[in-house]
C-alpha cells in the first residue's frame, strides 16, 4: 500500500495513547489523537486544566504552562505518530529527545484551553526520526519547534 493510501487512523483515546507511550501521570501530556495518517502526520489534543500540577508555582497568580511542556506535549505526539508509523506499539521501544531547534512561542498557554498539537515527519528512518510540531489554540498558533528524535531499547536494569 503506499504512502498515499494509508488509511487515517483516529481518533485513539487515552488507552491508545498510553499503549504508545511510556509516559503516565503527571508527564502524560496528550488526552488523546484526533487524526493520525500514518508516516505523516498526527493532530492530537491536550486539555490543559487547572488542575496541572506546575500552576502552583508558575506562575501564582497568573497560570501559564511552561514552555518545555509545551515542546514536552509535541513530542509526546511525535511519539504516539512514530510508534504506531513503525509499528512498534507493545514492543518497549522508546523515543527519546536527540534535538530541539527552532522554537518559538507566540502566546502563553492558560488552564482552560484545548492545546491542539500538529505534528508531521520532516524526515523518517527506524532509528532516527525528524518532526515539525504547531501547538495551536482555537487555530493560533502559541508554540512551534522542530525537533529529532531517536528510537531505541529502553536502558537496562
Amino acid at each position: 500500500m503506499s504512502e498515499a493510501e494509508r488509511p487515517n487512523m483516529g481518533p485513539l483515546d487515552i488507552k491508545r495513547v498510553m499503549a504508545a507511550l511510556p509516559h503516565r501521570y503527571p508527564m502524560l501530556l496528550v488526552d488523546r489523537v484526533e487524526e493520525l495518517v500514518p508516516d505523516r502526520s498526527i493532530v492530537a489534543v491536550k486539555a490543559v486544566t487547572i488542575n496541572e500540577s506546575f500552576f502552583q508555582g508558575h506562575f501564582p497568580g497568573r497560570p501559564i504552562m511552561p514552555g518545555v511542556l509545551i515542546v514536552e506535549a509535541l513530542a509526546q505526539a511525535a511519539g504516539v505518530l512514530a510508534v504506531e508509523s513503525l509499528g512498534l506499539a507493545g514492543s518497549g521501544k522508546l523515543v527519546y529527545f536527540m534535538a530541539i531547534d527552532e522554537a518559538k512561542f507566540r502566546s502563553p498557554v492558560e488552564p482552560g484551553v484545548l492545546l491542539k498539537l500538529e505534528v508531521e515527519f520532516v524526515q523518517k528512518r527506524a532509528s532516527v526520526c525528524k518532526f515539525a510540531g504547531k501547538a495551536l489554540i482555537d487555530g493560533k498558533v502559541a508554540a512551534q519547534a522542530n525537533f529529532t528524535a531517536m528510537i531505541a531499547d529502553p536502558p537496562k536494569d
